[in-house]
């Protein structure tokens, strides 16, 4: 089972959102635990077979096992082994380098010590993670808000208008990343639950380092009352009883999670309703009266073309994109003449993944080819377009791709207006992705007050009955 798979399968089996920190100090070791081969090992053995039906994962941090040399990292290995297979371990490493040196880290985390996944630093940017996200059964948790005072130096300083561990949040999300974020800052992680609504957070901080457990809860549980991976270090490890120390913070846990109101809805995603009041503010979705490329008449447009002309909205676009796309399988981008191609490009800077485009008139000169760019016969590629309304552009477009020898398995868009194109493209084989739904919007402006319940009416009514050819 991949990383997930088993945190969900543990946290239902033992009814727990507890995880026990294995971090090891031989100095707090009773005098029993001295003399033995591996003091560690038994130490850590110890503490699992007390607690392993009570917690949903463990987290040693390497930092315990490299201060004791060899001995120390070989008792990591073996810890990491004997903990069930069916729990899984985190390893708090806090990695986050470039080029060779993150493929080492990515390495030893997964394949040498066998971690199920890590933590990870965001300050090195996007390419310094790209080695760990290549194991996709694993985890990865970003480093959001962490629970020590120094947090404050540097992760709450303003960037671009709202503090750093937001972006870090939405770049997170993007990336398709989990979070740590400290206890000991609930009004920070409230921002971050609602930010990130479903996404699994890990919280340090609760036990010797002060969090308030209940504040913690209230503040990150979802609204199905999970969503936290609740860190327990010292507080348990060092207990006169791990085993009854841990069921009494499980039971704390799980009586507050039973009396607590879950009243946080699924709401769209932060970038989702920023994305769509930029669009509308930026005139790309205008409402009205306007004639489609089928004739039709429709009390809605969506003018994406004009992204071109504001490039931070187009990164803000394109990072949005790559959320989607890191989940699939590809060799290169495929951009639609002419809308996408802006939009492909933005993509393709910010994934660093290669494309090629179809051309919309064969050349009657030179080489004379209908695809632009460099390809191996057999390679996948996603077509990506700005929007969809029914499916046949998309089909054209696909048509010389795969007369190339590319294979075609998905297509993403910004925008689906939601008459019929996913369908139509289904039926032929094909996956739908889009980043943005119209009725979501419509939800999203109205509520804003950028268009009134009766123009969300009117053009609701027009989705359901009219076609139009994008």
């Amino acid at each position: 089972m991949g990383f997930f798979d088993k945190l969900v399968s543990a946290v239902k089996r033992n009814d727990s959102l507890i995880c026990v920190g294995l971090d090891p100090d031989p100095a707090r070791f009773p005098p029993s635990l001295r003399d033995e081969q591996s003091p560690i090992l038994s130490f850590n053995r110890a503490i699992i077979d007390a607690t392993q039906d009570l917690v949903c994962a463990y987290k040693p941090n390497i930092a315990f096992y490299e201060a004791e040399g060899l001995a120390g990292l070989e008792a990591l290995r073996r810890s990491i082994e004997y903990v069930p297979a069916e729990i899984p371990v985190i390893l708090d490493a806090k990695r986050g380098d470039i080029g060779s040196t993150a493929r080492a880290y990515a390495r030893a985390a997964f394949e040498v010590w066998g971690a199920d996944a890590v933590t990870v630093n965001p300050y090195l940017g996007h390419d310094a993670l790209l080695p760990f996200t290549e194991y996709e059964d694993k985890g990865l948790f970003l480093l959001c808000h962490t629970s020590n005072p120094g947090a404050a130096d540097f992760q709450t300083l303003i960037c671009s208008g709202r503090p750093l561990y937001e972006v870090v949040a939405e770049r997170a999300l993007d990336w398709g990343m989990s979070l740590v974020v400290g206890a000991t800052y609930p009004e920070v992680l409230r921002e971050i639950r609602d930010a990130a609504p479903e996404a699994w957070i890990l919280v340090p901080g609760i036990g010797a380092q002060g969090g308030d457990l209940e504040a913690a809860l209230q503040a990150g549980l979802n609204h199905e009352g999970h969503g936290l991976i609740i860190n327990a270090s010292r507080s348990i490890i060092y207990a006169p009883d791990p085993r009854a120390a841990a069921l009494e913070l499980r039971n704390r846990i799980n009586q507050l999670r039973n009396s607590l109101p879950l009243t946080r809805p699924a709401s769209p995603p932060p970038v989702t309703r920023e994305l769509t009041l930029a669009l509308h503010d930026l005139a790309c979705v205008r409402f009205g009266e306007f004639t489609l490329v089928s004739g039709q008449r429709s009390p809605v447009y969506l003018d994406l073309r004009l992204l071109v002309s504001h490039p931070q909205l187009l990164s803000k676009v394109a990072r949005a994109y790559a959320g989607i796309l890191k989940r699939l399988t590809f060799d290169r981008l495929a951009p639609i003449p002419y809308a996408a191609l802006p939009i492909g490009t933005a993509v393709s800077l910010e994934m660093g993944v290669p494309l090629v485009y179809p051309r919309k008139e064969i050349k009657e000169h030179g080489t004379g080819k209908g695809i632009e760019g460099h390809f191996q016969e057999g390679e996948r590629v996603v077509v990506l377009d700005d929007l969809i309304t029914t499916g046949g552009s998309k089909l054209r477009a696909i048509a010389p791709l795969e007369q190339a020898g590319l294979e075609v398995k998905d297509v993403v868009v910004l925008v689906d207006r939601e008459q019929g194109g996913a369908e139509e493209l289904a039926e032929m084989g094909y996956t739908l992705r889009s980043v943005l739904r119209l009725t979501e919007m419509l939800d999203i402006l109205v509520e804003d007050g950028r268009i009134t319940p009766g123009q969300q009416e009117e053009v609701t009514a027009f989705l359901a009955g009219g076609k139009g050819d994008a």
